[in-house]
């Protein structure tokens, strides 16, 4: 992973909002802009706006976080999470007492 896909990364996982979405498409995968919405309504009580919850996709898509789909003429968002997404989230412990020195 590039320095600036790692600063894409965790710029996406630095915010709560990001990681809350992140939750949901974990749990309900193929959600729609509305769902999205919707679920924020449903699991904190704070509604946002569709344009900022598609800014924020949009940043986790730019972090390669999700994909999108089209399922007829509504787009779905999916978590898109490989092994190079897992080490960089692992990135700390090469400077902790128990990971590897470089």
């Amino acid at each position: 992973m590039t320095e600036e896909q790692l600063d894409l990364l965790f710029k996406a996982l630095a915010d709560r909002t990001r990681r809350r979405i992140i939750a949901s498409l974990s749990r309900h995968p193929s959600q729609s802009l509305f769902e999205v919405c919707a679920a924020s309504v449903a699991e904190n009580g704070t509604g946002l706006s569709r344009q900022t919850v598609s800014q924020h996709l949009d940043v986790l898509a730019r972090a390669g976080l999700i994909k999108t789909s089209w399922k007829g003429r509504t787009k779905a968002h999916s978590l898109s999470i490989n092994d190079s997404h897992i080490a960089a989230a692992s990135w700390l412990k090469e400077y902790s007492g128990s990971g590897p020195r470089t």
